[in-house]
């Protein structure tokens, strides 16, 4: 199993040459088809081109291509790479994440219980400290400590969508249109995939 931690500090400072936040550092597809997938965003407009996510994917691929050949590849089995924007209903995977989509639903799942329950879904109202602040649909003002989040994304709703849209339309008149076959996965907003 990776090391998410040290992946992360190999990676971050990658992703930072280039312009960019990292979001989340994340092993998926198990045994089967292990990914190591890298979401990141421009920090002024919290989006990614799909240039950018090219440029980070070559970028990365050289950086750790060079660490396999000197035997030591932080990741002990092939794995494909995957790096991706967050999307739209993004992960919420740093505090600052919390007061950015202040406003905005989220889904937040806890560890542990906290009040009877793991699972909070509500209006981000923000961060506090080590809290998140939130105001639950049916429990009112809520604060959820940092620490125990296991996972958080926006929900998607109208005004989120209104909010990410692009900031330009450059170019959206040579967009081709694909017909999916059946078995092909839905396609995510940016993503490079490399074997």
């Amino acid at each position: 199993m990776a090391d998410l931690a040290q992946l992360t500090e190999l990676i971050e400072p990658e992703a930072k040459a280039e312009g960019l936040e990292l979001v989340r550092v994340k092993m998926m597809g198990g045994t089967s088809d292990p990914t190591l997938q890298i979401m990141a965003e421009r920090p002024d407009t919290r989006q990614l081109t799909l240039d950018d996510c090219a440029r980070l994917s070559r970028r990365l691929s050289a950086v750790l291509d060079e660490l396999e050949a000197e035997g030591r590849d932080p990741i002990e089995h092939a794995y494909r790479l995957e790096v991706s924007s967050p999307g739209i209903d993004r992960p919420l995977t740093r505090l600052k994440d919390y007061d950015d989509w202040k406003g905005h639903e989220a889904r937040i799942v806890l560890a542990e219980k906290l009040e009877g329950r793991k699972v909070f879904s509500g209006d981000l109202t923000g961060s506090e400290g080590d809290q998140v602040l939130v105001d639950v649909q049916g429990l009112g003002p809520t604060r959820l400590p940092f620490a125990l989040i296991q996972s958080a994304k926006l929900a998607m709703t109208d005004r989120l969508i209104k909010a990410t849209a692009p900031l330009s339309a450059e170019g959206a008149d040579k967009i081709e249109e694909e017909t999916e076959r059946p078995g092909d996965e839905p396609s995510e907003d940016f993503k490079v995939v490399e074997d």
